[in-house]
């Protein structure tokens, strides 16, 4: 049996609570555990926060489009913007979390834990919109 749930949302912080009670409300009906359902919300307000901080520049009414889905292959997350092109992947190499501190650039460790959280990953850019597709353990 497959569960799919999509919903939209402003690119503004307050929105944030909403985001969280439509994930919340999709892993009750999925039967997924609180500890799983704790890191996709941690993934989900990153993806959100650098959307409206560093896609947009600030707040707006811009719509973020939040689509999940559960099968027997597993959970998939897609999350999609219209904020200008920007793939959070190809900038964040492997190695960054190994690098001290003090020589690392600023940014990047919220992206590279979105990644770690996830078996696979995806950007594109389509029909005017950043693509990430997320398969979560």
């Amino acid at each position: 049996m497959t569960l799919s749930r999509a919903a939209m949302f402003p690119a503004r912080f307050r929105a944030l609570a909403r985001v969280n009670a439509f994930l919340e409300g999709f892993c009750r009906e999925a039967a997924i555990g609180r500890e799983q359902c704790l890191r996709i919300n941690l993934v989900l307000e990153e993806l959100f926060t650098n959307t409206v901080r560093h896609g947009h520049g600030s707040e707006s009414d811009a719509p973020v489009w939040v689509f999940l889905t559960r099968s027997a292959s597993g959970l998939r997350l897609t999350y999609e913007d219209t904020a200008p092109p920007f793939n959070p992947y190809a900038q964040a190499g492997p190695d960054h979390a190994d690098v001290p501190l003090e020589q690392r650039k600023v940014g990047g460790l919220g992206v590279l834990m979105t990644r770690e959280l996830a078996i696979a990953w995806d950007y594109a850019y389509l029909f005017g919109r950043n693509r990430i597709e997320l398969a979560l353990r």
